[in-house]
């Protein structure tokens, strides 16, 4: 150590050597060290063409050294088919969603339809063979779905976001403001109604990879993988070449696409402009770049403008009264353009307008120069239409298609100054889609664009549905396509109300089981079929004492019995309540099939019973009881094994239709709970729901057991079909 310390020392006290003089040569080796690493401006590789220096895993993307962004992927909602109020209501929100943006924030809206594999919607639509007598329908079935198939664009995928961008001068300084940005675009998405959900880095590199991969392909990648590998995010996403030498064209991987711009020549726009253009059957990408001027700047650049403008029109004044002819006369472009100044600087001024820079984009992509051309003239014919023109970016396809992907970096310097109402025109929302797979159902067309809907309603909040419309518009044939396609497809137990013997054909042809409930008893076979309305499981509610339940129904029953404007009042009920447990205490007891209590033996308790109101209501029960009625006063005799099951209910009588509705509706929930048991779904299609909602008793009951019928489980689904004589 001391004699280190003493070479430091002296050498510290030598005089130090003077630079060393660069050879000439060295000189022009160390300029081209330096001129190869700062490049000449040009990407060389795929992957120099992406404009984005880093993505992080938690979705903020590096665009530039001070510029991060972020992506919230956001869903459709029915705007086009909308009544007027609410198409009202929705623009202008979407307004003052716009305006929510400073001029610190970069917003950029995309729309993505890109084509996928046919064959994976034709094999959503698929129905497998089985192993049982009705596969020939099931042929039948998929082939009129392959053709409702045809006529939509299912083979489209259509993905919409907004990007917004900030400049910081850190990554930590743009995580927290990007965290508050998104929150607010999230909360005004709600307002909407509008599904949003934010992007993480996966996410956003599987969109960009689906981009640059227009053919398809797998998107195969773990942040994990960046390290050990040496590789940047890019090297996962970037085409196999981008060509852009061709001036109006470029050419990615075996795609050849164009970029052009559209021109706001029209004084006033559709908001049909944009959905027309994205419904398209051909693969597009659209994008807006939107960015808020500060709105005191935009005031005063305004103002400016009017000043200007009313010095060229003295100076024209000036010039008439030399020339000698009427002041008044001024050019009629000086005297629209003042006019217009005003009235743009009165709404930024009094109407809650903003002024905003709009940049219009839209990418096609074909595997051919002629398929190309045909589908840039086919969006270029909508623009036209709109008063509008889509202009080909010549020599600038580079910076076009990477504007026109979703990191908030526009490259494209033609912007177009519109105000906050007329940026809002261009509303991204058109109509609702719904294709699930899996178990989904067939439902129908979408009235706007023609797709199919698929539908697997186990999957949503609540898988109760009603079936609306006027006479002979198609509600029961709705309800059998339904379940035919839920008897094809599923192993649920079906069981249909039918008051009106619809659906007696359909379910013998699937060999289903028919039940007709008369006042004779007799059914289809001339054999007596009776089901008893006092039928009770230890499982008839997920509390602990079934009879609650029990009970409410049988208070349901009696009001109808009963009848009257008032139904039934408290002592009634009491007396019921109390009568119904009586009745059920030795089955409950003792559980066997023979102990089932029946009518006659909540009639005989109820004479028991000491209050007036006893006998008021046993009065009313002996109809039932041992009148010209009593076909509801026997045990079941019937077997509900079959998975399919229809009471059919038409020849009851108006007398007995809605006792009898109400009964089939609770043999129904003790099919419920069996099957919730065995972890086994029950589709319940009733006709005529709305009978059961006039009496407040029955109604109430009605709405419960509608309520209770999601509450059981995953796997317990219910539905049902109303069929009404007008549309109330």
């Amino acid at each position: 150590m001391q004699k280190e310390t003493r070479r430091n020392s002296a050498a510290g006290s030598a005089k130090p050597n003077p630079p060393r003089k660069l050879t000439r040569a060295e000189k022009k080796q160390i300029a081209e060290i330096i001129r190869q690493a700062k490049g000449d401006g040009k990407a060389h590789t795929a992957q120099q063409t992406i404009p984005y220096i880093q993505m992080y895993p938690d979705g903020i993307c590096k665009v530039t050294e001070r510029k991060y962004s972020k992506t919230v992927a956001f869903e459709d909602i029915n705007y086009q088919l909308a009544q007027a109020d609410d198409k009202t209501a929705i623009f202008e929100n979407w307004c003052d969603f716009l305006n929510y943006f400073d001029a610190s924030v970069s917003v950029q809206l995309s729309f993505i339809n890109q084509g996928t594999q046919r064959g994976e919607a034709e094999k959503a639509v698929n129905i497998p063979a089985q192993e049982d007598a009705f596969n020939s329908i099931r042929t039948e079935y998929r082939d009129m779905l392959k053709n409702q198939l045809a006529k939509g664009n299912n083979g489209l995928v259509k993905a919409k976001y907004i990007t917004f961008a900030i400049e910081a001068d850190s990554l930590g300084a743009a995580k927290s403001r990007l965290a508050r940005i998104e929150t607010d675009v999230l909360n005004n998405f709600k307002l909407l109604g509008v599904a949003a959900r934010p992007m993480t880095g996966y996410e956003r590199l599987k969109m960009l990879h689906g981009i640059f991969h227009p053919e398809g392909g797998q998107f195969a990648f773990d942040f994990s993988w960046l390290a050990p590998s040496g590789l940047s995010t890019k090297d996962f996403i970037a085409p196999s070449s981008f060509r852009f030498g061709e001036g109006r064209y470029f050419r990615m991987g075996r795609k050849i696409g164009a970029v052009s711009f559209l021109e706001i020549l029209a004084p006033e726009l559709n908001d049909r402009i944009l959905s027309d253009i994205l419904d398209l059957e051909t693969g597009v990408i659209v994008n807006l770049h939107i960015h808020s001027i500060d709105q005191t700047e935009a005031i005063k650049t305004i103002k400016r403008k009017i000043t200007d403008l009313d010095k060229m029109k003295i100076e024209e004044q000036k010039k008439a009264v030399r020339s000698g002819y009427d002041m008044d006369i001024i050019p009629s472009d000086l005297a629209t353009f003042g006019s217009e100044a005003k009235n743009l600087l009165q709404d930024l001024q009094s109407r809650n307008e903003r002024m905003f820079l709009l940049t219009f984009l839209v990418v096609n992509m074909a595997d051919t120069k002629r398929k190309l051309e045909n589908d840039v003239f086919a969006a270029a014919g909508i623009a036209q239409k709109n008063n509008c023109a889509l202009t080909r970016l010549d020599y600038q396809q580079e910076a076009g298609l990477m504007s026109s992907v979703p990191l908030g970096e526009n490259l494209i310097p033609i912007q177009r100054g519109l105000t906050t109402s007329s940026t809002a025109i261009f509303i991204p929302f058109i109509t609702q889609e719904l294709f699930q797979t899996g178990a989904a159902l067939y439902y129908g067309l979408n009235a706007l664009s023609n797709n199919m809907i698929l539908c697997d309603r186990k999957q949503l909040k609540n898988p109760n549905g009603l079936i609306l419309g006027t006479p002979g518009s198609g509600k029961s044939f709705a309800a059998k396509r339904e379940m035919t396609n839920a008897f094809l497809i599923t192993d649920d137990d079906i069981i249909i109300c039918d008051p009106e013997a619809e659906y007696f054909s359909l379910v013998q042809r699937l060999d289903g089981q028919v039940i007709r409930l008369s006042p004779t008893g007799k059914g289809i076979d001339g054999k007596p079929q009776y089901v008893n309305p006092m039928d009770i499981n230890l499982n008839y509610s997920e509390d602990d004492s079934p009879l609650a339940l029990k009970s409410d129904f049988i208070l349901s029953l009696c009001e109808l019995v009963i009848g009257g404007k008032e139904g039934l009042q408290p002592v009634d009920k009491t007396v019921i309540d109390r009568a119904v447990r009586n009745v059920y205490r030795p089955f409950l007891a003792d559980p066997a099939p023979e102990k089932m209590p029946i009518l006659g033996d909540l009639y005989d308790e109820l004479l028991k019973q000491p209050e007036p109101e006893a006998a008021r209501i046993a009065a009313a029960l002996e109809l039932y009881v041992s009148g010209s009625l009593n076909v509801f006063n026997h045990r079941t005799n019937v077997e509900l094994s079959n998975r399919l099951v229809c009471f059919d209910i038409r020849q009851l009588g108006k007398q007995l239709k809605k006792l009898g509705m109400l009964i089939v509706q609770d043999q129904v929930w003790n099919r419920v709970t069996v099957n919730r048991a065995e972890r086994k779904s029950t589709r319940y299609f009733m006709d005529e729901f709305h009978l059961l909602l006039k009496e407040e008793q029955t109604a109430a009951y009605s709405v419960e057991i509608w309520k209770r019928f999601p509450q059981m489980g995953r796997h317990t689904h219910s539905h049902y079909a109303e069929r009404q004589s007008a549309p109330r």
